[in-house]
């Protein structure tokens, strides 16, 4: 986790710089919604990469996927400590029990 602690930190300091300096500065001047279409990009790129049968593509896919979704939680003002403390709320539950217990 410490990687992605750092990561937290650099996209933090990185969201108000120019966005001609810092790609994360750009996606966060382009709004939520960019944010969200290009995190969706990238999960459908990860999707295809499972699909390829190419490992080290998959991995290049999976990382740039979790660097969208860090950036998309900081544009939504979301700590990654809440969305772990969530994690850590459903451990041990039943994957179909937890879907089930949501209310819609």
């Amino acid at each position: 986790m410490d990687t992605l602690t750092r990561l937290e930190g650099t996209i933090a300091s990185r969201k108000a710089a120019d966005p001609g300096s810092s790609y994360v500065a750009q996606l966060h001047h382009r709004g939520v919604p960019v944010m969200a279409r290009k995190l969706g990009e990238e999960a459908v790129e990860a999707a295809v990469a499972a699909l390829s049968g190419d490992r080290e593509e998959m991995v290049g896919e999976a990382a740039d996927v979790l660097f969208h979704l860090m950036v998309l939680l900081s544009g939504k003002d979301i700590a990654l400590s809440e969305v772990l403390a969530e994690l850590d709320r459903r451990e041990g539950v039943s994957g179909l029990d937890e879907k089930a217990a949501r209310t819609e």
